[in-house]
């Protein structure tokens, strides 16, 4: 079992540590809480540079700083709850903090009175994923023939490499899961000019990973945060120093820092889907674009406008309302790429430090309108490298070749 420091201002009294301590254990996890004294947790505060109004966040404070001196912990995980502001300031500060002082892996999660396993599992199975599998993370080439695979909620991806060239791609959305990975396989291979039996090895990821894994006979099945972390360094050549990763799907998100080509700290979305590619599927739709052209028509765009929610549903609903009342289609879709752009800033970027080069990857990394959205708000240049729709195929497709 890998020892991981939890670190938290009582959630482990809050009723629900028991799903944390089982899903821990299930993906290889013990969940511990760093030994200090009392009488440390005022030092901790003068060190971190603030007091909190509440003695748990305090002592969560201490945690930390006790944590750097057990050389067997091995990675992080902070606890706060959802609607506390003084919880997030001291998350935010402990996070820093850790980041300046270990390369260990950490990983934030903001309780709910009601946390979904999924989310939890997630992120706990990516944790346990950086630390017992650095060393083949640390891959930088892909040797021989292998395949890919990226089973996503929405599309199903697959890339044939041989010798660190991409030489066949296939993407379709996904419906049955094993249907789609064999229509996409089979794409992939005729792109490439080659058969099945000359593939050496496969490695799969992304939401429907068991199943497709299964189905296949995978020799290498991952989890999609250290996967895209890998997929975007690769496809950028950028594998020393940090970066950040964003990564938009079609129904969730991911914002990862990495730190030589591996995920360092990360955090995930997704409970709203109006945070996601299907937001401006839907948008599309009603635009009466198809959705590769919908970041063009965007650009267009001469007056802002923006729609009154971020909610999946009421978003589309004031999206109507507005193209109703007369705004310029290409200004509608500029405020949907907007609105995504501004969900994923508020949910997740604004509670981690970015850190430029910010790379763009998944399939909302090809609307352009979107990138043009998260360029104004961080002040800088984003990449999109080539096939970044491809990042997490292109990972594992890199990985499995070191197995």
């Amino acid at each position: 079992m890998t020892r991981v420091a939890q670190i938290s201002c009582g959630t482990e009294y809050s009723g629900i540590q028991w799903l944390f301590n089982d899903i821990a254990e299930n993906v290889g996890i013990d969940l511990v809480y760093p030994e200090m004294e009392l009488s440390q947790v005022d030092a901790a505060c003068k060190e971190l540079g603030f007091t909190a109004e509440s003695p748990s966040l305090n002592l969560m404070m201490a945690r930390a700083v006790s944590m750097l001196e057990d050389p067997t912990i091995k990675g992080a995980l902070l606890l706060t709850c959802f609607k506390c502001a003084e919880g997030t300031i001291v998350k935010d500060l402990v996070r820093r903090y850790l980041h300046e002082r270990t390369d260990i892996p950490i990983i934030s999660y903001s309780n709910v009175e009601k946390p979904k396993e999924i989310e939890i599992y997630a992120r706990l199975e990516a944790l346990a994923t950086l630390i017992t599998r650095k060393s083949l993370l640390m891959r930088e080439k892909q040797e021989g023939i292998t395949m890919g695979i990226d089973s996503g909620s929405s599309t199903t991806k697959a890339v044939v490499m041989k010798d660190d060239e991409i030489v066949g791609v296939g993407w379709q959305p996904t419906t049955d899961p094993r249907k789609s990975v064999d229509e996409v396989m089979e794409t992939a291979l005729k792109g490439a000019g080659l058969k099945m039996s000359d593939i050496e090895a496969i490695g799969v990821t992304g939401h429907g990973r068991e199943l497709v894994g299964e189905h296949v006979k995978a020799d290498l099945n991952l989890e999609e945060v250290s996967v895209i972390a890998k997929g975007a360094a690769l496809l950028t050549k950028l594998h020393k120093g940090d970066a950040t990763v964003i990564d938009i799907g079609g129904m969730n998100n991911k914002l990862i820092l990495s730190r030589d080509g591996i995920a360092n700290i990360f955090n995930l979305g997704g409970i709203c889907g109006g945070s996601s590619g299907r937001f401006l599927e839907v948008a599309s739709h009603r635009l009466d674009v198809h959705i590769s052209e919908l970041g063009q028509l965007a650009l267009k765009s001469k007056e802002k406008h923006d729609l009154q929610s971020y909610c999946m549903v009421f978003g589309i609903q004031s999206l109507v309302v507005t193209l109703a009342s007369g705004v310029k289609r290409e200004d509608v879709a500029a405020a949907a790429c907007r609105s995504v752009a501004n969900q994923v800033y508020e949910n997740q970027i604004q509670e981690m430090e970015v850190r430029p080069p910010i790379i763009f990857v998944g399939g909302v990394s090809l609307v352009e309108g979107v990138k043009k959205e998260f360029e104004k708000m961080l002040g800088v240049d984003i990449i999109v490298p080539p096939n970044s729709q491809y990042a997490g195929a292109v990972g594992i497709a890199t990985l499995v070749s070191g197995v």
